[in-house]
């Protein structure tokens, strides 16, 4: 008979084990004198950005306790009314015990669950490599002018470890947000490929996959394939994409219908200083080489008429104009993947592009070299 209750009770306690919990309890413990009362604050970041409140709780005797339900693990960020800096959670179902210092909330431990604990390790390990290239920053501030080039390098070499620490735990962790995160951040700085992020994205594990921020992985994925298909086509020797758009009096403006010997799509706008500081060169450039054969379109990434139309005058912009008023969202800009100006593209008699972003002398010498 004690051998059946035993079996029983093993078998209640594996069954219990084996339960995912149906939602969380999230406990923090603030050391130092915090006053009863005061606000904390559970903040997700928001579509634009921007942290937005969750919910929101007081600490009493140091201690405040978050509940609720999680779909899904999310990073969350909490906030104590009248303390310097926040703390980053992962808010998931069961047991988050949090312990810091008032004074240094960025600095907490966060401990109790799976994918904490990970992130938690994550973080270890990364403040390991910025300690040691905060190290050689300030090393580099009182070194000779021998020294700081080594210490240059040496900083080259601990960004590439500090990207393959972070390619590695991605690859390592497939069941852990931080490593969606981390495809995410790498992604928008394109600090990989598309085909890497790709591989590293199929690998993590369902749940993952049902976050917030795997969602958003796939968006940027799709975009990133898109830009470097771009790259493809607007690399020195690939033929310029066509593109037509309307010029400041609303007629329709076509690449094809206003090719030279040598042509300069000039990617600019009214709001853009470098662009407006290049203009004075490229208006010098256009006036002694059209006669010989160089035509310019510019693209203007402007978002009103009048500003765009204000420039033009300003800066005595003779040659072909074109705009969508669409800001980077204007389609030749997407063609020709340009997300920052002034950017570019000389092409030589047949479209071909034959250089990029030249500008200043190098621009006129170039010319010059096409029309002898």
């Amino acid at each position: 008979m004690k051998k059946v209750v035993l079996s029983v009770c093993i078998l209640v306690g594996l069954f219990a084990c084996n339960q995912k919990p149906e939602g969380y309890s999230f406990t923090g413990n603030l050391r130092g004198e915090v006053e009863n009362g005061t606000k904390v604050f559970l903040k997700a970041m928001g579509d634009n950005g921007q942290p937005v409140d969750i919910d929101t709780t007081t600490v009493e005797n140091g201690k405040f306790v978050f509940t609720g339900q999680a779909d899904t693990p999310e990073m969350h960020y909490v906030f104590v009314d009248k303390l310097m800096g926040y703390t980053a959670v992962i808010l998931e179902n069961g047991e988050i015990e949090l312990s810091a210092q008032k004074d240094s909330l960025g600095f907490a431990d966060v401990k109790g669950t799976a994918q904490n604990d990970v992130f938690m390790d994550y973080m270890d390990k990364s403040k390991e490599i910025t300690a040691r290239a905060q190290s050689i920053q300030q090393d580099m501030q009182k070194a000779d002018e021998a020294t700081a080039l080594a210490l240059r390098d040496e900083m080259m070499e601990l960004q590439e470890e500090y990207k393959n620490f972070e390619i590695t735990y991605i690859k390592e962790h497939p069941n852990a947000l931080i490593a969606a995160l981390l495809i995410d951040r790498a992604t928008s700085a394109r600090a990989i490929t598309a085909a890497e992020a790709q591989e590293m994205y199929d690998a993590l594990s369902p749940e993952i996959k049902k976050t917030k921020v795997a969602a958003t992985i796939v968006k940027k994925l799709e975009a990133q394939k898109q830009a470097e298909e771009n790259e493809k086509s607007t690399a020195i020797g690939a033929k310029a994409p066509e593109f037509s758009a309307p010029n400041p009096e609303g007629k329709t403006v076509a690449l094809n219908e206003v090719l030279g010997k040598v042509t300069l799509i000039d990617f600019w706008a009214a709001w853009c200083k470098p662009c407006r500081a290049e203009n004075p060169n490229v208006v010098k450039v256009y006036e002694k080489y059209h006669d010989k054969g160089l035509n310019i379109v510019g693209v203007s990434l402007d978002k009103t008429e009048e500003a765009w139309k204000k420039a033009i005058a300003d800066d005595g912009l003779a040659w072909h104009q074109v705009s969508n008023l669409a800001y980077f969202n204007d389609p030749i800009a997407k063609l020709y993947n340009v997300d920052a100006i002034p950017a570019a593209f000389l092409l030589d008699e047949n479209g071909v592009i034959i250089a990029k972003n030249l500008r200043g002398p190098a621009l006129e010498q170039k010319v010059a070299e096409l029309l002898k």
